[in-house]
């Protein structure tokens, strides 16, 4: 089977997610792609340029798999005389109706901030299949698309909803999490004070506010810990980082992006607790790969984190408010070789590629099969 994967915004977990199945998959599978810059504008022009490279390409795949930055609906319009059989498959890595918007987005100030949900609406109706990548992720958006709808002063099809819902199933993130065990240090993690991880981007939604504000007090309590602070971060990161990296001086041993895969994978092996704060993640993807390298993970008891914990852990491991975040890794940090459990690594192995791909495969030749 010839598979093509559409990705206009090709970075970051969107560009490790395709490769990871054109690396693993069985089927001939090509991407097609823009660089991961202007993320507004992948939405709205996006998807002219990559018809052209589609023509350009002379695709003739079986089955198109594309992510939710594509305006699949512009899309299929411009080449409508080569793709009017072709099934597509809408993967959501994330989706713009319960992305938490930052209050100092332009948009948001203008009242603009709908159309981009608006595109995902209309992508979802476009394409044959839609996957999700966690079931928090599908049940948050299927949830949002009434209020969203009713927002429109008429017209509002709201049976359009039930169709979306019908077409839509998930199929969990593969990641490449073999690739850490090259880097395993063979004595094992032999820290004398507990490690605290951050390996995220370094953006509002994730909330480093509270992460830091943890950090702080636990830090003027003198508690003893070091810190590693990895993730991309951006010319207009948040203010917190800088913030903490003087409050914490000479607890940071690590602060700023990995240089490559390698220092990115020893210092996650070197970690010992990875707190998790975020407002919002369909998935969590950097707190899977801290798992896998035997990182002691303190989620909290919402969004999609509950699942990368087997039910009998999650008392252990999650949390629910500030308050009990702080009381937890307080006792993380007194007690940290205590709570290593190899059971949590074992529980997210299952979404290693090796494990996903052939999923991926079973599911989208399914989708040829005669009706």
């Amino acid at each position: 089977m010839n598979i093509l994967i559409i990705e206009p915004y090709f970075t970051g977990s969107h560009k490790t997610w395709a490769e990871g199945y054109k690396n693993n998959s069985k089927c001939d599978v090509e991407i097609l792609s823009l660089s991961g810059h202007y993320w507004k504008w992948r939405m709205h022009g996006g998807a002219v340029t990559l018809a052209k490279k589609y023509f350009e390409k002379k695709c003739s795949p079986d089955l198109i798999i594309t992510s939710d930055m594509l305006d699949l609906t512009t899309f299929l319009a411009l080449t409508r005389a080569e793709t009017y059989k072709t099934p597509v498959v809408l993967y959501m890595h994330e989706n713009q109706l319960t992305y938490p918007w930052s209050e100092k987005d332009r948009d948001v100030k203008a009242g603009r901030d709908n159309h981009y949900g608006f595109i995902n609406y209309c992508t979802a109706m476009a394409a044959n299949k839609i996957m999700f990548n966690s079931p928090f992720h599908l049940e948050s958006f299927i949830s949002a698309l009434k209020p969203f709808l009713k927002g429109f002063p008429d017209n509002n099809e709201l049976n359009t909803i039930e169709l979306i819902k019908g077409k839509s199933s998930v199929l969990d993130l593969g990641l490449s999490l073999a690739k850490f065990d090259e880097f395993e240090p063979s004595e094992g993690n032999e820290n004398d004070v507990p490690y605290i991880l951050w390996n995220h981007r370094w953006e509002y939604d994730k909330d480093p506010v509270s992460f830091f504000e943890a950090l702080y007090h636990l830090h003027e309590k003198g508690m003893k810990f070091k810190v590693i602070i990895l993730g991309e971060n951006f010319a207009q990161s948040p203010e917190e980082f800088n913030t903490a990296k003087e409050r914490l001086g000479d607890k940071i041993v690590q602060f700023g992006y990995a240089d490559d895969f390698e220092a990115y994978a020893r210092w996650l092996w070197k970690a010992d607790i990875i707190p998790i704060t975020s407002n919002q993640d369909f998935f969590g993807g950097s707190a899977v790969e801290a798992i896998y390298c035997n990182t002691i993970p303190l989620l909290p008891d919402r969004l999609a984190y509950p699942m990368h914990i087997a039910n009998e852990y999650h008392p252990d491991y999650l949390y629910s408010g500030k308050e009990e975040l702080i009381l937890k890794l307080e006792l993380l940090i007194r007690e940290f070789l205590l709570f290593k459990n190899p059971q949590l690594k074992k529980y997210v192995s299952k979404y290693d590629w090796k494990n996903m791909a052939p999923l991926y495969d079973v599911q989208f030749e399914e989708l040829l099969l005669p009706k």
